[in-house]
């Protein structure tokens, strides 16, 4: 089985109100980058990882007026993917959801929301004191993760979908508004992976085998703002407080510090004109799994050799989304 998690940006532009894609030679929220070709872009590159499950970070919008589901499933329809079936848990409003896009021929989801005193549901509130000032601060998630029971033949892997909270000073004024910004943003970042540890924790207590997937925006040496809080979001949700730790082959690289970290996403510094690479999507898998044979790839288009010299894919890659799909097979 073939799982897989896709940030694939402002995919909410490419669908109308009635959920129809837009393939249109009308420019789509990516620079640069037409409506047309990015659906297409996107179509290409989820025809060609040919996952049994994806979970899409920055899903289409659920709201009002808009039905995220029926969206991915027309496109899936429009593109003729074989992951014809979508699911969503809890809505949020920032437009950009997480959802499950998955090939109901192959496998089962439901979403399976849990909670307890501990680690309450995701659309719930956390309790937790961020700034140790011995006064309880009230966290919660813009975009609360999927929880998803995923069943193939005779077996269940609990799924929990992640886009954790930027740390990017959005809005700053000045650089000293810019670092007081970034430190409560990692603050709360680092509180939803806590949360989420808690979470992960309850499950594998409870004989669940769990694969943590998405975007942490974070990583180990990401950014000089870990060295004041001594570690990242990534190593929380790993596991650092004695319990069974997740695995996941490119958190470890980077935390080994031996050579240089794999990359899963690409932005454009317009002030420094110049891209920065990061690792920020991560497939993490809970100490069960292990025996499954798992094997990770990064569908890169410059550190890929077979993404690289395939030039369509290429293209496609780089036309569809700033971050770039990260797949596990496991024998299930």
């Amino acid at each position: 089985m073939r799982i897989a998690t896709y940030n694939i940006e402002w995919f909410n532009a490419l669908f109308d109100d009635a959920a129809t894609v837009q393939d249109t030679g009308d420019w789509s929220a990516r620079w640069d980058v037409t409506k047309r070709d990015q659906a297409h872009a996107i179509a290409r590159v989820l025809r060609t990882i040919d996952a049994d499950a994806v979970m899409v970070i920055e899903a289409p919008d659920t709201s009002k007026h808009r039905d995220g589901t029926v969206a991915l499933e027309n496109f899936a329809k429009s593109f003729d993917l074989r992951t014809t079936a979508a699911l969503m848990g809890f809505r949020n409003d920032t437009q950009q959801e997480i959802a499950l896009l998955y090939d109901p021929a192959v496998v089962g989801a439901v979403h399976a929301p849990g909670g307890t005193a501990n680690a309450p549901a995701f659309d719930a509130h956390f309790a937790i004191d961020l700034d140790i000032d011995s006064r309880s601060d009230d966290v919660t998630w813009s975009k609360p993760p999927l929880e998803v029971a995923l069943t193939h033949k005779d077996q269940t892997v609990h799924l929990i979908g992640v886009h954790a909270k930027s740390k990017a000073p959005h809005g700053a004024k000045d650089e000293k508004d810019a670092m007081r910004i970034s430190i409560a943003n990692r603050r709360k970042q680092l509180a939803q992976c806590i949360w989420l540890r808690k979470r992960v924790a309850d499950r594998i207590a409870a004989g669940a085998d769990v694969i943590v997937l998405g975007d942490f925006n974070d990583g180990p040496g990401l950014d000089e703002y870990e060295k004041l809080f001594g570690r990242s979001g990534v190593e929380i949700v790993l596991g650092e407080d004695g319990g069974p730790r997740l695995f996941d082959p490119h958190a470890a690289a980077a935390l080994s510090n031996r050579f240089a970290a794999p990359t899963t996403a690409r932005f454009w510094l317009s002030q420094q004109k110049r891209f920065l690479q990061a690792l920020l999507d991560y497939v993490m898998i809970s100490p069960g799994l292990m025996s499954k044979r798992p094997s990770w790839r990064i569908w890169h288009p410059f550190e890929d050799p077979q993404c690289f010299s395939d030039k369509a894919l290429h293209q496609a890659l780089l036309a569809a989304s700033d971050h770039f799909p990260v797949t596990l097979d496991l024998d299930l």
